[in-house]
């Protein structure tokens, strides 16, 4: 059973009035840029802002990092909204527990910037570490909701194109179909709090643009071929929408040959991880990535 303090969250969710009418990008991302901050950075946490290549991005270090040990994140938003600066505190903790120092980086947003904009973004920031000597073995990728679907599209991108693999994917409840159409994103006993199914198609359009692909593999990765990608944890929560992303994907992942490790976090809500040291559930699912990371990534 979800501890009293998701429980919480989940409830400072509900209260959240609906607009009358839907809001704009602008007024999207404002309200996300205020949700987020009421989740702290942990103290200590280092930063410093860097050019990849032409992508915007931002080192993110926590004390006792690994000499050598790397992150690729990819923060979430529907590719729409989010950046860095949102999700520094979940880059910061997740960085703690790897002991690994993050790369995030702020990829080009839907709608002024299409698919494959944010692909493109994240391959050349990873080639960017590679170019800085940075050893794939010790290199994990890692994102959440939209930033795991693109964490997926970046292994699957980078394999075909037959670029070294990093040792290892992370998604925290990743977007992996862009038209919702899991029994479990329609499904009235989910209860999400977070995403409705409409708005979030309505990302999946704004993402792909007038001529995008809904079944492009790079866009949309439950149509991937997972064959060759290196081992994924994946974490989702089952009162989300966006559970059969996970289970759909995390089966034709095994299917693939690929080692798998599915973690649903049961009546737990969309990336969770987020809520950051006063939740549980979030604590020990951090600490979960971070001896997976540790253990690919050695």
């Amino acid at each position: 059973m979800p501890s009293p303090q998701h429980e919480a969250i989940v409830q400072m969710l509900l209260a959240q009035a609906r607009p009358p009418t839907p809001p704009t990008v602008q007024e999207m991302r404002a309200g996300f840029d205020a949700m987020t901050s009421l989740f702290p950075v942990p103290d200590g946490v280092r930063s410093e802002k860097v050019d990849a290549d032409g992508v915007p991005g931002e080192w993110i270090e926590m004390p006792g990092a690994v000499r050598g040990r790397s992150v690729l994140y990819l923060h979430g938003g529907a590719y729409v909204i989010g950046s860095v600066n949102t999700h520094r505190g979940l880059i910061a903790r997740i960085a703690a527990a790897t002991k690994a120092r993050c790369l995030a980086i702020d990829y080009r947003l839907a709608p002024e910037h299409p698919f494959p904009a944010a692909v493109e973004d994240a391959t050349k920031a990873y080639r960017w570490l590679l170019a800085r000597g940075q050893e794939p073995s010790r290199l994990a990728v890692a994102g959440d909701s939209a930033g795991g679907g693109l964490t997926l599209a970046t292994l699957l991108a980078l394999r075909d194109a037959g670029a070294p693999l990093p040792a290892a994917g992370v998604c925290l409840s990743p977007w992996t179909d862009l038209e919702g159409t899991g029994a479990s994103a329609t499904d009235p006993k989910i209860g999400d709090p977070m995403i409705a199914v409409d708005g979030l198609r309505k990302s999946g359009r704004d993402y792909l643009g007038p001529r995008g692909d809904a079944k492009n593999p790079l866009a949309a990765p439950l149509y991937g071929d997972y064959r060759r990608i290196p081992p994924l944890l994946i974490q989702v929560g089952t009162r989300e929408i966006l559970l059969d992303d996970s289970t759909r994907v995390a089966a034709r992942a095994k299917a693939a040959g690929v080692d798998v490790t599915l973690e649903r976090g049961e009546g737990l809500i969309h990336v969770w991880q987020f809520f950051g040291a006063d939740v549980p559930e979030s604590i020990a699912a951090i600490a979960r990535i971070g001896e997976f990371v540790a253990k690919h990534a050695a």
